[in-house]
């Protein structure tokens, strides 16, 4: 542990929190609505103080000083893949996480988002929520980072913001590429698709040796699990992989076709460990390995949070 603290809202199945905790930093607190995804970070980190709740009625101020503020807010009213309603959209929950922020006053803040959130059309929606990290005292930033970028075996690109006190930004650096290229989904699921004895592995590794494209977590808004919209499960079936559903198990030894993912296999394409288990079914499964934020993505930005407060921390102490 490096000795700073974390608040974290929208935890989701875990994947920033991992992230986090591999950066070196102790939760207080990680706050997620989902009973299913609770339940995901108690069996997996039972030490963890997870709390279900709503964060539109949360209440941070018994955790004012906390070092970092992080969270994984709702994607739809930023997506491309929606009517990008923004902040006309019930689910945008940025006005609480800047309630917040004022309640708790961190050190630092971290919200990842969907790219969509980058565009033209939420120029007013960032300026405006810049003008009020301003307000309360932040130096804010956004940068858009490829998860491909930090060794997760798929495209993935999220929309980051950082916001610091001003006595820290300028100590802030985003973080760099790896040196390592992911692996490909061929070598990532080798074990988990050969667990049955499938045959036809030598075949599908040369259609998959290549990385995945973003994984869609999907919307309560809608149907069972899959791999997105036909032209994501189209780029999937270049790979040999039919997006069109989940499967419960491996394909079997005599399996034939275009095997589909399970749950355990689109995790680890998501970059979470081998054992990290998913609590609810399999729908519930998979949305909170849809929607996560690949832990090595969110490590890599903590370990640079983690710098910037710590040259601050020993320029105090130095003087």
């Amino acid at each position: 542990m490096n000795g700073l603290t974390c608040l974290e809202l929208c935890a989701g199945g875990g994947g920033q929190s991992i992230g986090l905790e591999r950066a070196g930093f102790e939760h207080l607190a990680l706050a997620e609505i989902d009973p299913d995804a609770c339940a995901t970070m108690r069996h997996n980190r039972p030490n963890w103080n997870v709390i279900q709740a709503d964060i539109m009625r949360f209440d941070a101020r018994p955790f004012a000083g906390v070092d970092l503020l992080s969270a994984g807010l709702p994607c739809p009213p930023f997506s491309r893949a929606g009517k990008q309603l923004g902040h006309a959209d019930e689910r945008n929950l940025f006005p609480d996480a800047l309630r917040i922020l004022a309640e708790c006053r961190p050190r630092a803040l971290m919200i990842e988002n969907v790219r969509g959130i980058l565009d033209g059309v939420f120029d007013n929606f960032r300026a405006s929520l810049r003008e009020k990290l301003i307000s309360l005292g932040y130096k804010s930033s956004w940068k858009l980072l490829n998860a491909c970028d930090y060794g997760v075996s798929q495209l993935r690109p999220r929309a980051v913001l950082v916001a610091l006190r001003r006595e820290h930004a300028d100590e802030f650096r985003w973080p760099r590429r790896s040196f390592a290229p992911p692996l490909p989904v061929c070598e990532v699921l080798r074990d988990l698709m050969t667990v049955r004895g499938w045959r036809g592995y030598q075949e599908w590794r040369k259609l998959a040796n290549a990385i995945a494209p973003t994984i869609v977590g999907g919307s309560k808004k809608h149907g069972g699990p899959d791999l997105g919209p036909t032209r994501a499960r189209k780029a999937w079936a270049a790979l040999g992989v039919d997006g069109l559903g989940i499967a419960d198990e491996p394909p079997a030894r005599d399996f034939k076709g275009m095997p589909k993912l399970t749950v355990r296999m689109v995790a680890l394409l998501q970059g979470f460990p081998n054992d990290w288990h998913f609590c609810g079914g399999k729908t519930s499964a998979y949305r909170q390995v849809g929607n996560a934020f690949p832990p090595s993505v969110a490590a890599a930005l903590g370990r640079q949070i983690s710098k910037c407060l710590a040259v601050r921390k020993l320029a105090k102490v130095a003087s």
